[in-house]
């Protein structure tokens, strides 16, 4: 994909040609343009940032402005890469209006490629279609549905008990015009079965090897957080241990005057530099 725009039409021709789709989060420029030059097809601003970046423990608390601003770096960062919003809570949920006008704010201001709001119940689908309407791709979201924490109480497996719901879901929002829909949290032979009833590309994020595409968040690949280990979440790196082992360096070479070192400072006219 090197040197090509990825779009929602790319990803709908992998899923066509059984390609598995690569999805990730970003929220700033530098990490953006490492997955873009790495190869990731879709970079997801997700309102996670809320705990992977916030250390909150809900995604609850994101803001329109602060994604906005998150989502304007990633796409300087990774201009060919398929770049999805986010819209957090608060955002969609009063009316289809008040959804299309935020998703448009992320399009106009923010120069996102698409959208993605949680939800497959009557009015999510509905805020689904009124964006698509107003010419905005959108991804859609179900199974465990993180903005949705105060209901359901805790972030649950979602079980076979809830397939035939799912099934209609993620029929209904392809009837919306979503282009894919991420599944979240999911047996994997649920989501399986889910995925070959869609017609649109899935992502799974602890939803087993039967969708087409999975997604993490970049820092929890990158091992950013010591204390986060879900059986679904494969680390690639221990950037805890290596940037903890850095930062005590600096901290013991200023504490022990040696740095600055003399290949650190600058000198007067006439003295060697």
């Amino acid at each position: 994909m090197a040197g090509k725009r990825i779009t929602v039409k790319t990803i709908a021709a992998m899923k066509k040609r059984k390609e598995k789709i690569v999805a990730l989060t970003a929220y700033d420029y530098h990490t953006a343009r490492l997955e873009e030059l790495a190869g990731v097809h879709i970079i997801l601003v997700g309102d996670s940032f809320q705990m992977a970046v916030l250390g909150e423990e809900t995604t609850l608390g994101a803001s329109m402005d602060v994604l906005l601003a998150h989502t304007f770096a990633v796409k300087k960062g990774a201009p060919d890469t398929l770049v999805v919003a986010d819209m957090p809570f608060g955002s969609y949920q009063p009316s289809d209006e008040f959804a299309v006008k935020n998703a448009v704010r992320f399009i106009a201001e923010a120069g996102a490629d698409a959208v993605k709001l949680e939800g497959g119940n009557e009015a999510a689908i509905s805020r689904v279609k009124a964006i698509v309407d107003a010419g905005i791709p959108v991804m859609g979201h179900i199974g465990l549905l993180p903005q949705s924490i105060r209901v359901e109480g805790s972030y649950r497996v979602v079980r076979s008990d809830s397939e035939q719901l799912l099934l209609k879901q993620i029929k209904q929002l392809e009837q919306a015009g979503a282009f894919s829909a991420v599944l979240e949290m999911i047996e994997e032979d649920v989501a399986s079965n889910v995925t070959q009833a869609s017609g649109i590309t899935t992502i799974g994020i602890g939803a087993g090897r039967g969708t087409h595409g999975q997604i993490l968040v970049v820092n929890d690949i990158l091992g950013m957080n010591d204390d986060f280990n879900p059986k679904f979440l494969k680390k690639y790196a221990n950037l805890h241990a290596i940037m903890k082992e850095a930062i005590g360096s600096y901290v013991n070479d200023v504490s022990r005057g040696i740095f600055p070192g003399e290949e650190n400072v600058f000198k007067g006219r006439g003295t060697n530099r």
